[in-house]
């Protein structure tokens, strides 16, 4: 028997068919004649393609919770950690661009900013980061629109962990009357917490949920700092193309908590 590679791929799927490359790879069109414009919109194009795959999962892994499979969103849950490791990685080669190199192009972007991705936006209402006045930017595209309200309308990740600690029998306090708005931190939610982290062996299963939420948050924290020291590095402090204040807007997204009662618990354990 001989192991011979298929090289006659006339009417059959090749590789470049079914990763569809002749798009993926025809998708980089720098607007200028700078050497450093096509790293990028490579680093910003992969990595709205990882954000793609971290929004699939996190909307799996509700769906998981939400149906008390807690094995199937652990495993989802810590892809997305993966994915956001990899997003970390990336502001490693972004971080070889210079300031001089980026003002070769940097008014070709026009008012284009990272801060109008709705995948990024997706992603922090997925997980509970809720600000409806955030869906501004995309108002000028319907599909996006919609996506986005649809997600504000559903349970975030953290309100599917809070339902399951309420049928698991934790006073957690009522839920919010309105899911699209931010929820206030909660002393009985926190209280909760506290009760599986003093026995783990007891709660083990929700012990490993409240674990694989705080490796999520933590690597989103490190996503979000590597984002504003590479943005600091590159530019200073000058304002963003889309109009924020740039590394001071950056610096106070540090602030923002995803799970904060699994965060401040820790102080009491």
């Amino acid at each position: 028997m001989t192991d011979t590679p298929e090289t006659d791929f006339a009417g059959k799927m090749a590789y470049g068919d079914y990763l569809r490359l002749d798009l993926i790879l025809g998708a980089q069109q720098p607007r200028s004649a700078a050497h450093d414009e096509m790293l990028f919109i490579i680093q910003h194009q992969t990595s709205e393609l990882w954000m793609k795959l971290a929004v699939h999962e996190l909307e799996s892994a509700c769906d998981a919770i939400a149906n008390d499979q807690l094995p199937h969103a652990f495993k989802m849950l810590a892809r997305v950690s993966r994915i956001l490791e990899q997003l970390n990685g990336a502001w490693d080669v972004l971080r070889t661009l210079t300031p001089s190199e980026y003002t070769e192009f940097r008014a070709d972007l026009g008012q284009s900013s990272g801060f109008q991705s709705h995948q990024y936006r997706a992603i922090e209402f997925l997980c509970g980061n809720r600000n409806a006045a955030m869906l501004k930017p995309h108002a000028h595209r319907a599909e996006i629109m919609r996506e986005l309200e649809g997600i504000l309308a559903r349970p975030s990740l953290y309100d599917e962990a809070i339902r399951l600690l309420a049928r698991s029998g934790f006073d957690v306090g009522p839920e919010r009357a309105d899911l699209c708005e931010q929820r206030n931190e909660s002393d009985k939610l926190r209280t909760a917490w506290a009760e599986i982290y003093r026995d783990p062996d007891t709660h083990w299963p929700l012990y490993e949920l409240a674990e694989k939420l705080v490796d999520l948050e933590d690597y989103f924290r490190r996503w979000r700092f590597n984002h504003v020291t590479t943005v600091e590095r590159v530019i200073g402090l000058k304002r963003g193309t889309g109009g924020t204040q740039g590394v001071a807007y950056l610096r106070r997204m540090l602030e923002v908590e995803l799970f904060p009662e699994l965060w401040h618990v820790r102080t009491e354990l």
